[in-house]
Formats: C-alpha cells, structure tokens, sequence
C-alpha cells in the first residue's frame, strides 16, 4: 500500500525556519523517479502547490510558486525515500497544512496520484 506520511510541521516565529519531511513507502520505485510536490491549505482557502520537483529522468527541474520563490528548497534523498521541503524567512501568510503528494507522470503538472494526510505549520509571534 503506497504511503506518504508528512512531518516536521509546528509553531515557528515569523522570520523563522521549518524542514518538512515526507517519507513515501510502498512505492515500487525509489523517489526521484516519481514527480513529487508539495501543496498546501490555508484556513478559508483551496489547495494550492507550493513546489514541485519533476522526475530525474525528465531532468529533474524543480518549480515553485512565486510567493515562496527565494525561500524554499525542495529535495530528495533516495536513500531515506523521502522529500524535504526547507522553509526560510517564513511569514504570517505561510500557515497552512501541508501536503506532499506524488505523481507517476514527468512532472505535477499531469495532477497527483498519491497524497499523504498533511502537517500543520503556524507562523505566528
């Protein structure tokens, strides 16, 4: 049974910093041969991707919304099977629920296949 499980999300400061953690099992494939994003919730809104990291064979280009362009960092680390999403300068505007989710096509623009259940992050003073 294919598993995403999201961690690494709390309370942070504006101007802080948050890793989330995704680790993917049951997956027949190591991770970066999967397009992998993560999205997000915030309270009153819809879904929206906050990065994305294509497959490797497809070149592996990563993408990012341009409200968290300069601050983020997407990556993956086959041999943990997980992707991390590293948040910087982090602001009131980035609380939400995270999400990671996979996809068997090149890159998330094809829609996602997979999600896991989400991680909370509150940025807040």
């Amino acid at each position: 049974q294919f598993q995403l499980v999201e961690s690494g999300g709390g309370m942070v400061q504006p101007g802080g910093s948050l890793t989330l953690s995704c680790v993917a099992s049951g997956f027949p494939l190591d991770v970066d041969e999967y397009a992998i994003g993560w999205f997000r919730q915030a309270p009153g809104k819809g879904r929206e991707e906050v990065s994305c990291i294509n497959m490797k064979k497809s070149g592996g280009a990563t993408n990012y919304a341009d409200p968290v362009k300069g601050r983020f960092t997407i990556s993956r680390d086959n041999a943990k099977n997980t992707v991390y999403l590293l948040m910087n300068n982090l602001k009131r505007e980035d609380t939400a629920v995270y999400y990671c989710a996979v996809s068997e096509a090149v890159s998330c623009v094809y829609g996602m296949d997979y999600w896991g259940k989400g991680t909370l992050v509150t940025v807040s003073s």
